[in-house]
Parts: structure tokens; C-alpha cells; sequence
């Protein structure tokens, strides 16, 4: 697709449809259609304060677009996406891709069927690009994270590793550049209908292994990743901007100034544009996404 202008939409009025609006309605290539939310008074707050138009029916919103971004709830994720890609339309989906695997098996399909952009809103890429994980000389030979956040109702339509351990599965099979042989976990149910705590542990088949646990039942946010190399690791702490770094590999522990982790939302906006607008390559592919899926399924014992 050759033009300066894209036509997009966003699908959901709530917390992340409107952090998305707002990265609509300010990116110098966007001509931000409007927003589609089923709760009347909430898409319509949206759309005044974002300045564009509210829609009451999705097909409609659709029908004028080039792209969308779902920030549906995460088990609507693949049902509007799906109908997306079926209308034609580029589709940016937040994490994850889907709440079971058939629907993003078949999002993938669709969208290479069709030709169509389908980027996954793993953002922490970004993050890990501001560091200079992505450009690492040596692979990890073992991952350890903890992703922990207070209650809340937001999310728990889906399991907490679903809902946060995803980022750190995505990660850890970015930097490894292969998906895992072998997946163990175990989840538990606290206070939602959905799992709310769990552990995971992924093997890789040069002996490489990443250990992931994930809460939403804790006191306050707590974030680490500590990545051991060959020459050292490098430990770092998202919530409180601690870093460390034993490698010599020259990451960079201000990475937090860098603009790529200090908007990574709209460095994954001007990534999806740059993709449908200039064919570069897509950021986050829709497989990347059914990978980080498939394998936060089988962590859930599903």
C-alpha cells in the first residue's frame, strides 16, 4: 500500500482503546476514523476526548478503514480480528492474540492469505531494543522473570499468564530465535475465574532455559528480568530503573531515556503504520503471537 495517510480505527473505549486513540490521534500518518465500543457513553467519552467519532456498530467503523487496532477485551481479541481480516483490513491486536489457539491459527492464516498486516501488541520488544538485547553477539543460556502486579478486574477475563507472563514468553523465544522443546508449568486460581498466579519453565535445544512466574495477587508491581549469557548477565528492573550488566556486551543501562522504551506503544503505532504504509517488515507477526499463545496455553495445562 503506497500513501502518506492511513485510515484507521480502534476497536474498544476502555483503558487501552483510548491509550491507542491517543497515539491514533496524534500520529502525523493517521486519519483517525473513529472508535467502536458497544457501551454507548463510554465510546462517545472516548471519541470527544480524542476528537473523532464514536460507532455503535463495528462492521460500519470497518467499512471506512484501512486498519484497526483491537483493544477489545482479550477474549474478543479474535472475533473482531477475524472479521477485520476477513473485510480486508490491516489489524494491530494487543497481547494476546487470542484467548484459544484455533482463532489465532486462523488469524495467521487469514492474514497471509490476504497479504494483510496482523501485528501483536508485545510493546516490551521495544523496551529490549532500547537496551540492545536484540543485538546481543551470544544467545542466553538462561531467562529468569518475575512479572507481578496488584488485584485487578482488568484482565482476569483471561489467565494471569495470558494476561502478563506472555510478555516475558515472547521475549524469551525473540532472544532465543526458536521456540522451546519442552514447556512445564503450573497456574492457580486466587480470586478470579480465571488462573491468577503461575510458573512456567521453558527448555530450548541448546540446553537454554527461561523460568517465568507471574501474579496478580500481590502487594504492588514488581518487575525483574535477569538474562545470563556465556560472558555474564545483565539484570534489570523495570519498576524501579535498576540496572546491571556483567557481560560487556555494551547495553545500555539508560535505556529508560531511550524514545523507543519511553513510548513503546507508539513506537508498536509507527511500526504497524510503516509496515501497511512502506512494507517494513512487521514488528511483531501474528505467529509471534500464536507462538507466545500456544505456549501460555500449555503452562495453563490446556
Amino acid at each position: 500500500m503506497k500513501s502518506d495517510s492511513l485510515k484507521i480505527g480502534v476497536i474498544g473505549a476502555g483503558v487501552f482503546g483510548n491509550y491507542h486513540a491517543g497515539k491514533c490521534a496524534t500520529h502525523p500518518r493517521h486519519d483517525f476514523i473513529g472508535i467502536f465500543d458497544p457501551d454507548h457513553e463510554r465510546v462517545r467519552a472516548a471519541a470527544k476526548r480524542h476528537n473523532t467519532s464514536a460507532f455503535d456498530n463495528c462492521n460500519t467503523l470497518l467499512s471506512g478503514v484501512d486498519a484497526v487496532i483491537v483493544a477489545s477485551s482479550a477474549v474478543h481479541h479474535a472475533p473482531i480480528a477475524i472479521a477485520a481480516l476477513r473485510a480486508g483490513k490491516h489489524v494491530f491486536v494487543e497481547k494476546p492474540i487470542a484467548s484459544e489457539l484455533e482463532s489465532a491459527q486462523t488469524m495467521v492464516r487469514l492474514a497471509e492469505e490476504s497479504n494483510l498486516v496482523l501485528q501483536v501488541g508485545h510493546q516490551e520488544r521495544f523496551v529490549a531494543r532500547a537496551i540492545g538485547l536484540d543485538s546481543a553477539p551470544q544467545k542466553p543460556t538462561r531467562i529468569t522473570a518475575t512479572r507481578f502486579g496488584p488485584v485487578s478486574e482488568r484482565g482476569t477475563d483471561v489467565s494471569v499468564t495470558l494476561d502478563l507472563m506472555t510478555h516475558d514468553l515472547d521475549m524469551a523465544m525473540w532472544l532465543m530465535g526458536e521456540r522451546p522443546i519442552s514447556v512445564d508449568g503450573e497456574s492457580l486460581r486466587v480470586y478470579s475465574n480465571t488462573p491468577d498466579a503461575a510458573r512456567g519453565v521453558l527448555t530450548f535445544k541448546n540446553g537454554a532455559t527461561a523460568h517465568f512466574e507471574a501474579s496478580r495477587c500481590e502487594d504492588g508491581p514488581d518487575r525483574v528480568m535477569r538474562i545470563d549469557y556465556p560472558d555474564g548477565y545483565v539484570r534489570i528492573d523495570f519498576v524501579n530503573k535498576a540496572f546491571k550488566d556483567t557481560t560487556g556486551y555494551g547495553f545500555n543501562a539508560d535505556f529508560a531515556d531511550h524514545p523507543l522504551a519511553k513510548d513503546s506503544l507508539g513506537a508498536g503505532t509507527s511500526a504497524f503504520t510503516s509496515s501497511i504504509l512502506d512494507g517494513t517488515p512487521v514488528a511483531i507477526p501474528g505467529q509471534d503471537g500464536l507462538n507466545a499463545l500456544e505456549t501460555a496455553l500449555k503452562i495453563d495445562g490446556e
